[in-house]
């Protein structure tokens, strides 16, 4: 169980963790020197079934940055309050950071009792019961205690001991996330890291990612509790022996994360669920820069309120903090908003959305996608954001946000009814009903075209889907139009999609010049002429003789062959059975280009371009010597209309 301090300067908290645990927390010379604790310390007890271990906070109003990098991620929170004193400014604003991190697990120590008396001391304990009163550490038990003389330390000891062991062990499900809140080096063992690790679990030999910075780590040793592991879980603090080409103490910080691959996701930009200070003086505005703390990490940047331009004291919001700098942030991540000064502790929240979009973040279906992700049941969330994705939802950027690891997304996805698309690493869930909806869409869009173009074959795959009533992503329209082709509700031709059985259809001036180009292609035999012998002859351009000819051959009246020859598509069916004639005469159904002119009476030029057409169009196979073939002329050729 991770325990964190809280409270005013020279309450007495170093001193309480020192007896508690038998460690002097305060590590830095500096910190001996002036006899207050500046940045974080560590200290441990082990118990026979149980490990506690205390992050020692700084308690001066300078150092309350320090203080927020210590309890990110605690189980129990000891807040204490000397009884001299009673809760002091610093107290406050230390349980105002509790209570918006949502720590709900605690106990006050209300020390220095023996420098006061009894009536003092129960003055201070209802002072510090109004103050609790209303937070999440409202239900917190006091125990009055004396560090100098060891008075109430049994009963604090053996509450904390019996937390340790009723208090539930964390999952260790989704990514490993461990929060570096120090760095150090070692001689011979070379760079270390501390911190929470937030989730999942690390072994030894791990590979991880050094995040923002995307930089490779390996995990050559692990301290868990403050003792020797093979291996660290979620809610232990760990101190990480690792190493990497580019990793030094220079490269590493406070604020950085040591993290799996697939949780590596730095943003700038997120939506959250944020609570303003009931004691704040004015409401909360759009655009109010901030001092944001997550974790370890303090940055920058400004807060933009998704809903009624402002937020008022003691009332909740959905906002966009546009941070300065990048940071690792996922759904359900707690932060702590400080003012631009960074003096004053104004709300805090938690992370709804690491990937906000950087336009569009208040329009009505964005806000109702945050609403959506808000509901911290990651599948409930998931069946809702299907219901509001029309075009799709891609499932990776969902996992991720809610740090789903790999091995247990199947296990999410499954678990919710949608049709899945796309690419195995790049999936795409939609509705059932969405789906259907797009493929009808896709068929009447394409019936639409066919009667208003009765002459054209039909539009390209992309300027059907920007046709459509509502454009979906060109990733769900490929799915959908691969779905139809493959039931045979849809057809192509090269780059055009079809209804099935859908001719283009002349004009009344096409007809005529067909009824004088159809005789011309059939009355050479099996040589049609040229499209500039068919120009000459029916006095046309050649240009404009060969687009229609081309129109033609998206009718099906005509098939291309080369760029100057279109054939009959009976004149092709012949030709084929030639061929195949003569691969069936043939011991192992091999024959030559050179036969074949003979046998067909092309010539050599128009017999090799007619055979390489065959390969094209999967009748035949070239070979060394010559070609075979793979499929009957009926086949291929047969249902062409002739």
């Amino acid at each position: 169980m991770i325990v964190a301090t809280a409270g005013h300067i020279d309450h007495g908290k170093t001193l309480l963790v020192k007896v508690l645990t038998g460690v002097d927390a305060d590590r830095l010379p500096e910190e001996k020197r002036r006899g207050l604790t500046i940045d974080l310390g560590f200290a441990y007890k082990h118990f026979e079934d149980s490990v506690l271990g205390f992050v020692d906070v700084p308690g001066h109003e300078k150092f309350v940055r320090n203080m927020l990098a210590g309890v990110g991620s605690i189980d129990f929170a000891l807040l204490i309050v000397a009884a001299d004193d009673g809760p002091m400014p610093q107290t406050e604003e230390h349980l105002s950071i509790l209570d918006l991190l949502g720590v709900s697990v605690g106990a006050v120590a209300l020390t220095k009792i023996d420098r006061v008396t009894p009536e003092r001391a129960a003055e201070a304990a209802s002072e510090v019961e109004a103050l609790v009163a209303g937070t999440t550490l409202e239900s917190a038990p006091i125990f009055p205690v004396s560090s100098l003389k060891g008075e109430g330390i049994p009963a604090l000891r053996a509450y904390l001991e019996e937390s340790a062991r009723t208090i539930a062990a964390r999952s260790d499900a989704g990514n490993f996330r461990l929060a570096v809140d120090r760095t150090f080096t070692i001689a011979g063992a070379g760079l270390v890291v501390t911190g929470t690790v937030y989730s999942g679990r690390v072994a030894t030999g791990d590979r991880l990612v050094l995040s923002p910075a995307g930089l490779p780590v390996r995990v050559r040793a692990i301290h868990a509790q403050d003792r020797k592991a093979e291996s660290g879980f979620a809610g232990e603090r760990c101190a990480l022996n690792i190493t990497g080409a580019d990793i030094d103490r220079d490269t590493v910080h406070r604020g950085d994360w040591i993290v799996a691959e697939a949780a590596h996701a730095p943003t700038r930009r997120v939506d959250a669920v944020i609570r303003i200070l009931p004691t704040e003086k004015r409401s909360f505005r759009h655009w109010t820069p901030v001092h944001a703390h997550l974790a370890a990490a303090a940055v920058t940047g400004r807060a933009a309120i998704l809903e009624g331009g402002s937020i008022a004291p003691g009332e909740s919001g959905l906002v966009q903090l546009v941070l300065d700098n990048s940071i690792g942030a996922l759904a359900g991540d707690r932060f702590i908003l400080r003012d631009q000064s960074a003096r004053r502790t104004v709300g805090g929240g938690w992370i709804v959305d690491p990937f906000s979009p950087a336009r569009g973040r208040a329009r009505p279906q964005r806000l109702a996608m945050v609403r959506a992700m808000a509901n911290t049941d990651s599948a409930k969330a998931l069946a809702e954001l299907l219901q509001l994705s029309a075009d799709g939802l891609d499932l990776n950027r969902f996992s991720r946000a809610r740090n789903v690891a790999p091995d247990e997304t199947e296990a999410l996805w499954g678990g919710v009814e949608m049709v899945r698309l796309g690419q195995p690493r790049e999936p795409i869930g939609i509705t059932r009903t969405s789906w259907d909806s797009l493929r009808n869409d896709v068929l009447a869009t394409l019936k639409n075209w066919h009667g208003q173009r009765p002459d054209q074959p039909g539009p390209e795959e992309e300027r059907l889907r920007r046709a459509l009533p509502r454009s979906p992503s060109a990733s769900v329209f490929s799915a959908v139009v691969l779905d139809l082709l493959k039931e045979n509700l849809l057809a192509r031709d090269g780059t055009q999609l079809m209804l099935p059985g859908h001719r283009p259809s002349f004009s009344t001036g096409d007809a005529a010049l067909w009824a004088k180009i159809e005789p011309m292609l059939g009355e050479h035999g099996l040589r049609p002429p040229r499209v500039l012998e068919i120009a000459e002859a029916i006095d046309l351009d050649g240009r404009a003789t060969e687009r229609f000819l081309q129109r033609a051959a998206r009718a099906g009246l005509v098939l291309r062959v080369a760029d100057n020859r279109f054939f009959l598509p009976g004149t092709v069916l012949e030709l084929a059975k030639i061929a195949e004639d003569m691969a069936s005469a043939l011991p192992e159904g091999n024959f030559s280009a050179g036969a074949y002119n003979k046998r067909s009476g092309l010539g050599r030029n128009l017999a090799i371009i007619l055979l390489e057409f065959f390969d094209k169009r999967g009748f035949s196979r070239r070979t060394e010597d010559g070609r075979v073939l793979v499929a009957s002329a009926e086949k291929i050729f047969g249902d062409v209309d002739r």
